[in-house]
Order: structure tokens, then sequence, then C-alpha cells
């Protein structure tokens, strides 16, 4: 019904920035809140980002004056930039999205296949 595809991942040195996109298709009516999750090696999927529809953002502490998420209503995409990377920040990315589906108007969490960054020192 909805896809998310995400892009951009890749190797980046420490100190470097690093642009990773998401876009939606399938069959929406509206995009509630995105964001951005991630998940190291050995550790819990944790939120980095969200934006709500109105464009409010929430951060995670680690990545504060680092990070920026926006979004692009009319093409249903979000991108997080990501500035002063450090090896720490080295995980796979996802996209969330929360969606209201067409015809059923009913809500529905999508997750993309998530994107590799790694960082290296």
């Amino acid at each position: 019904q909805v896809q998310l595809v995400e892009s951009g991942g890749g190797l980046v040195q420490a100190g470097g920035s690093l642009r990773v996109s998401c876009a939606a298709s399938g069959s929406i009516f509206r995009i509630n809140s995105m964001a951005w999750y991630r998940q190291a090696p050995g550790k819990q999927r944790e939120l980095v980002a969200r934006i709500s529809s109105g464009g409010t953002t929430h951060y995670e502490d680690s990545v504060k004056g680092r990070f920026i998420i926006s979004r692009d209503d009319p093409k249903n995409t979000v991108d997080l930039q990501m500035n002063s990377l450090k090896p720490e920040d080295t995980a796979v990315y996802y996209c969330n999205a929360d969606v209201v589906i067409t015809f059923s108007y009913k809500n529905l969490e999508v997750w993309g296949q998530g994107t590799l960054v790694t960082v290296s020192s």
C-alpha cells in the first residue's frame, strides 16, 4: 500500500557530512509525522529526529545542533542532513512515517528498509 525508500547512506570520515533521503509512495492520503530512527550493531533502534505535519521538529539529545530534519510535502519526502558526524553515529538509518491511506483513511505506520551510514575515525 505505502512504501518508503531511503537513499544517501555511505561511508564518511568523522567531522564530515552526509544527507539521507526518504521518499514515500503508494496509497497516500496524508502523511502526519515523519521520522528517522537508527540502529547500531548490538543496540536497540532509537529515534533520531521527528518532524510533524506542521513542521515541528524533535531531536535526540546527541544529535541536536548537528542534524537537521526536513520534509517536502508535495513530494512526500523527508531528509536528514547530518553534520559533524562522529563514529558513534554509525548505524542503519530507518525512515518512518505515520500515513493516512486513501479510501479507508486508516492510519498506517510505515518503515523503510534502512540505509547504512558508517563514520570512520
